[in-house]
């Protein structure tokens, strides 16, 4: 039998001791931050649509986009909400960005049943939230479960001083590779083609473009989508994997027609082409073409990835841990993707907890992050060290918890909000 070097097991004293000096930490508050600033914006480029399943209606189908030719610049004011819980172990835990609508039910329902709870009992904690309310299972509802539990990772995180990707059971690699998702990107066909060869050249091997068009469109529309696909793969060549997005703005039908038109450019993906109930609808694209079928943002828990993947309607999941559930949850639909032979890519919305996630799944579970070019310039406006790419690639932090801190410079004001 081998045994521990004594290296190893001088490194892994600290660990052991820890657990096993571990006591219940009490959750003593749970508190929302409103956190303001400004920042510079641009208006009038990088702001192209993609399809929406409203745009069937002409009324509300905007005209096609053109970046401006005299886009402004501004100095504008800006704001995120972050969530604090606070232990009588001294120990905090701290997440963010969340939305207004995950924080109200947060404040308003969450925060009391929390009040007194042991926040290292992570499971535990988990399905209690999931079994007190019987919207529960999607919905705001388990996006606030999914900000809590993303908040006591990292809470947990900082008590044993690591970070959250050791606790999940990595690292299982020393970067985690990104694609890039290239949402806002005019698809006007002389600009998006020198947009993805920029992309390229940054690294990335991997490209997402979001397609503006769909049945309210018409058959130009259909035309342009198909045309998109022609130019992007002429301007990246044979060795850049191409995806595309369409927001559940789509059909079956539409969806196919396109994809039989495509097939030829070889699409590593094509995304949510119709909304995420109609499940039998998403087993007829993936029999009906070779592009494989990709969804998950909208797809809440592991129970329906389950229904998904029995039936044979994707070739990806790309569920996102501050929707499904939190990383608790994501962490289970990644088991039950990887019995399929699925691989799980979370969307990304956020980063801190996908980009954890990932690292500690192997990577043929998880393979690649999302990476939204333009949000990220943005999203982490406030914080301190916000994850950062070179060349395609997130390295790992060595930082306790998710290693959220806030930059005071660009914090103008701060207020804790209450809605209840």
């Amino acid at each position: 039998m081998p045994t521990l070097s004594r290296r190893h097991f001088l490194a892994a004293l600290p660990v052991a001791a820890a657990l096993a000096e571990t006591k219940p930490a009490k959750i003593t508050a749970v508190e929302t931050w409103e956190v303001r600033g400004h920042r510079d914006t641009m208006r009038g480029v990088d702001q192209q649509y993609q399809v929406n399943p409203l745009y069937i209606y002409d009324e509300l189908r905007p005209a096609p986009y053109r970046d401006s030719a005299s886009p402004t610049s501004s100095h504008a004011p800006v704001s995120a909400l972050y969530l604090k819980i606070k232990t009588d172990a001294g120990v905090e835990g701290f997440y963010g960005p969340i939305d207004k609508e995950v924080a109200i039910v947060v404040d308003e329902q969450l925060r009391p049943f929390l009040m007194g709870k042991d926040a290292l009992a992570q499971e535990k904690l988990w399905d209690q939230l999931y079994r007190s309310n019987r919207h529960a299972r999607r919905g705001f509802y388990l996006m606030a479960i999914s900000a809590v539990d993303n908040t006591l990772w990292d809470l947990r995180g900082r008590y044993f001083k690591t970070p959250v990707y050791r606790l999940l059971g990595g690292p299982t690699r020393a970067t985690v590779e990104a694609y890039a998702s290239c949402l806002g990107y005019s698809l006007e066909p002389d600009k998006a083609p020198v947009r993805a060869a920029q992309v390229k050249s940054e690294g990335f091997r991997y490209q997402k473009w979001f397609l503006a068009y769909g049945p309210g469109d018409g058959p130009e529309g259909l035309h342009k989508n198909v045309e998109l696909v022609r130019l992007l793969r002429e301007a990246v060549g044979e060795d850049t994997e191409l995806m595309f997005d369409v927001y559940s703005g789509w059909d079956l039908s539409y969806a196919l027609s396109w994809a039989k038109q495509v097939e030829r450019y070889r699409p590593r993906w094509i995304e949510e082409a119709t909304q995420a109930e109609k499940i039998d609808s998403f087993a007829q694209l993936r029999k009906g073409t070779s592009i494989p079928v990709a969804s998950g943002e909208h797809i809440q828990g592991r129970w329906e990835v389950y229904d998904y993947l029995k039936e044979g309607a994707l070739s990806v999941v790309q569920c996102d841990p501050e929707w499904c559930g939190g990383t608790t949850e994501l962490q289970k639909i990644c088991a039950v993707a990887s019995l399929f032979d699925v691989p799980v890519i979370p969307h990304g919305h956020s980063l801190h907890a996908a980009l954890h996630l990932i690292a500690s799944q192997s990577p043929a579970v998880c393979p690649l992050a999302e990476y939204l070019i333009l949000k990220m310039k943005s999203y982490y406006h406030f914080e301190k060290n916000p994850p950062v790419l070179t060349r395609a690639h997130f390295a790992l932090p060595e930082t306790p918890g998710y290693g959220i801190e806030l930059d005071e410079a660009k914090v103008e004001s701060r207020e804790q909000i209450h809605w209840s």
